[in-house]
């Protein structure tokens, strides 16, 4: 019997970043023949190329799958899911994976896990059963929750709500979150380093900001930014280093917003449109806290015992550890957040977070389940009614 052949879908530079530790242990298993797929923003110019990264780390790259159109309206965003599909249907046509595994909630995904099941190849999803109840990859995470067949989940909470949507209890794995997993195991870059990379200078007090769309509401993305970077500049003594949104509906106007305010206060803030895993991870150990609306705020920065400032309501109903600050998108509240988080009170309380994402190890968790699950029974699976 040969080795199985599974294929992992990146479609951005978070996404990737997240897969890294299990991408590098599936290369080295004997038993596996690991198949990678790089879609989406890493094959966009505008994005920063960043299937290039992928190829820096030593993975091999066996299929592209081009599907960003040079533009951000609902009309743009959905041709591009359309782009993918006709993508997606020649990559599996030419690779004939045994499974292919996806992580998150993009709109790439979407049509990867589909295509999938068109032809027949059973789907191993992460990180389902998660909220964010103020954006369309709310829906898009439970749609492929259904889709799949193999279920790793980072929390009690999560196993229990896939298992809700209908999902075998014996087909959920509870595995923990890969994000801390990524900071257990990387190697990040010094302080030092870093400030020579990023050719930018930490002060006593700095932020990184990561803002992104909230794509359920419409036209809210630039008043609601415009009022976090209003706020910034009030605090003349903080440093802020920004990374730019993904390819998300109106994510453009933001890039334009953070341009321009770096423009202006260029001696205390820099941008990247990719910082890649090792740096973005690097520059989080080195701030003070994280400020905006992404994920990584709640997955990611509470293993560093750093604060979070979750404006809005794109991360609603996540689960946060009690480093978490969530707050309006308004001036008052944005300002009032970041006294919190340099409050001694607050300080004080950091030292005692616990990331409810675990403590590591979801990557090799994942691995020794995909070498051991029988592939060949996993397509056609039975809803689970309560």
């Amino acid at each position: 019997m040969g080795r199985r052949k599974i294929c992992v879908i990146t479609g951005t530079r978070a996404d990737y970043g997240i897969l890294f530790q299990l991408i590098k242990k599936l290369k080295k298993e004997r038993s596996i023949n690991l198949q990678l797929i790089a879609a989406g923003m890493h094959l966009s110019h505008e994005f920063g190329l960043t299937f290039k990264e992928i190829l820096n780390d030593g993975f091999k790259i066996d299929k592209k799958v081009e599907m960003i159109l040079s533009g951000d309206t609902p009309t743009d965003i959905s041709k591009s899911v359309g782009m993918g599909f006709f993508g997606f249907a020649d990559a599996f046509k030419d690779l004939k994976p045994d499974l292919i595994v996806v992580l998150g909630d993009r709109y790439e995904l979407l049509a990867a896990a589909y295509t999938a099941n068109i032809y027949g190849i059973p789907v191993c999803h992460i990180h389902g059963g998660e909220c964010s109840e103020g954006v369309i990859d709310e829906c898009t995470r439970h749609s492929i929750t259904k889709m799949s067949q193999i279920h790793m989940v980072a929390n009690k909470v999560y196993f229990k709500r896939v298992h809700q949507l209908g999902e075998q209890k014996n087909k959920i794995y509870l595995v923990g979150g890969m994000g801390v997993d990524n900071i257990k195991n990387s190697i990040l870059v010094k302080k030092t380093q870093l400030e020579k990379d990023l050719k930018f200078k930490f002060k006593k007090k700095n932020l990184l900001v990561t803002y992104h769309p909230v794509t359920l509401e419409k036209d809210t993305a630039g008043e609601q930014f415009q009022n976090l970077l209003d706020v910034l500049s009030e605090f003349k003594d903080i440093n802020v280093i920004f990374t730019k949104p993904n390819s998300d509906t109106y994510g453009r106007k933001i890039i334009k917003m953070i341009d321009d305010f770096v423009k202006k206060f260029k001696n205390r803030s820099c941008s990247f449109t990719s910082l890649g895993h090792k740096k973005y991870l690097s520059v989080m150990k080195n701030v003070d806290g994280v400020l905006g609306n992404s994920s990584s705020g709640l997955l990611e920065a509470p293993s560093f015992k750093i604060g979070t400032i979750n404006i809005g309501d794109r991360q609603k109903k996540r689960l946060r550890a009690l480093s978490v600050l969530d707050c309006k998108p308004s001036i008052k509240d944005i300002r009032k957040s970041i006294n919190i988080l340099y409050s001694k009170k607050f300080n004080k309380k950091l030292k005692l977070t616990k990331n409810p994402y675990g403590n590591g190890g979801a990557s090799t968790k994942i691995v020794k389940i995909l070498k051991k699950i029988d592939i060949k029974n996993l397509i056609k699976k039975e809803f689970y009614d309560y």
